[in-house]
Formats: C-alpha cells, sequence, structure tokens
C-alpha cells in the first residue's frame, strides 16, 4: 500500500519544499486545497499524517483553530500544524484544540521530515498496540480507552479536553511514576518548559475536578512533593 502524507491548503508552499523529501522517504505528497476537498481525501484515501498549514492571525485566528479541532474530531491520525505564526500563544491554542506538533513555515525542511516520521512512528507503534489490545489504562474505577479516547470514572463518561486528555494519558500509561510539570509540558507541548509550573498546575485542576469525586482529596490523580504528579 503506497504511503501517503495530506497536505492542506498549501499557502506558504511547505508541499513543494517536502515533497522531494517525502518522496525519498517513500511517502507520496496529496494536496486539498480546500476544507471539503480535505474531509473527502479522509474520507476516501488512507493516510499516515496530516500537515495542516493555517492562517493563525488576526483575521484568521479563530478559523484555523476550528478547523484543527474539526479535524480532530474526524480523524486520529497525526497532525502537524504548519503557519508562519511564531507566537507562543498560537502554538499553544492549536495544540489545544488537538494537533500534535506545531511548526513555523520557515523551519527547517529536514526538521519537518524528522518530526514527520517521529510522529508517524508513535502512531504506527499506538495502532500495533490497539491490535494487541494493549490500549486501555485502568487505575481502579478510572479507566482510558486510547483506540475510542474515552475516559470514565465509574462507568460515568468523563469529557476531557484535548490536552486534558494526553496530561491523563501520559500519567496512566506511567502508572505509579512521577513526572515533574517539565516532563509533562515538554512531553505534551513539544516546547522548552518555561513559565510550566502554572500552566500545568491549571489543567490539572481541571482534570481533577472532572475526575476526582473530591478534588482535594485526589483517588487517581496525586501531587508527589517535590517532584510533580502521577497517576495511581
Amino acid at each position: 500500500m503506497e504511503k501517503k502524507i495530506l497536505v492542506y491548503n498549501n499557502k506558504t508552499g511547505i508541499a513543494g519544499k517536502m515533497e522531494p523529501l517525502f518522496e525519498m522517504e517513500g511517502f507520496a505528497t496529496v494536496v486539498a486545497a480546500d476544507v471539503e476537498r480535505l474531509k473527502r481525501a479522509l474520507e476516501r484515501e488512507t493516510f499516515q499524517l496530516m500537515l495542516v498549514d493555517v492562517e493563525l492571525n488576526d483575521k484568521g485566528w479563530d478559523k484555523g483553530i476550528g478547523l484543527i479541532a474539526a479535524l480532530r474530531k474526524q480523524s486520529s491520525l497525526p497532525l502537524i500544524v504548519v503557519s508562519e505564526q511564531s507566537a507562543e500563544t498560537a502554538k499553544i491554542m492549536a495544540l489545544e484544540s488537538g494537533a500534535d506538533d506545531y511548526v513555523t513555515a520557515d523551519c527547517n525542511p529536514l526538521e519537518l521530515l524528522a518530526r514527520v516520521k517521529s510522529q508517524i512512528r508513535r502512531y504506527s507503534q499506538l495502532v500495533s498496540m490497539c491490535a494487541g489490545g494493549s490500549r486501555i489504562y485502568q487505575v481502579d474505577d478510572l479507566v482510558i480507552d486510547d483506540v475510542r479516547r474515552t475516559v470514565t470514572v465509574e462507568g460515568r463518561a468523563v469529557r476531557l479536553t484535548p490536552i486534558e486528555y494526553k496530561i491523563l494519558r501520559l500519567l496512566a500509561q506511567q502508572k505509579g511514576k512521577a513526572l515533574s510539570n517539565s516532563q509533562i509540558y515538554e512531553t505534551i507541548w513539544h516546547m522548552q518548559a518555561i513559565g510550566a509550573d502554572n500552566t500545568i498546575a491549571v489543567h490539572i485542576r481541571h482534570i481533577r475536578e472532572k475526575i476526582e469525586s473530591n478534588p482535594r482529596e485526589p483517588r487517581y490523580l496525586k501531587a508527589v512533593w517535590g517532584t510533580g504528579y502521577k497517576v495511581g
């Protein structure tokens, strides 16, 4: 089966920059110029990854973020955002909306290729785990089903944001092991952990409010003094 990379929009010309490198790695490049073509391509063809070229500026900010969120609901494929916007806020919002990674349009093509291969490799490993039936993480009555991307507590469905889900899944995957704020931040956001403590604390609080019967005395998501947080 031919391996394919789906590129949406291509306003920055990222497809032209990457196509020769993709070909060397055995990937065909398919470009979707508009949202309808993008959705049709996802429905009709099999892809290994999406490169989503979005405009994140004062005029197109909401539209771009909304598209990322909509794509994440439609597909679990690795999704890397390409944008001319270098503001940290844009990166955070894109990742919060469900993107797996974020690069600026002027990035080194070889770096982007490495990120693409890393995401595909990670996704392939997860698919293999899924085939083996080992993508369900459980701590007492907390169950994370990474096949369906659902979370339940005592049988009750819990609605988490994409970032909240990733944080909880990361900690559940490392059950019983405490991860620092920096480790969590750099794993989830793929950025250097500058000022991470407050960001992680806010997300942890929100997760606890959703999964704990008493967030002040957490049963599942616990703080480890001087280290960070753990599940289990």
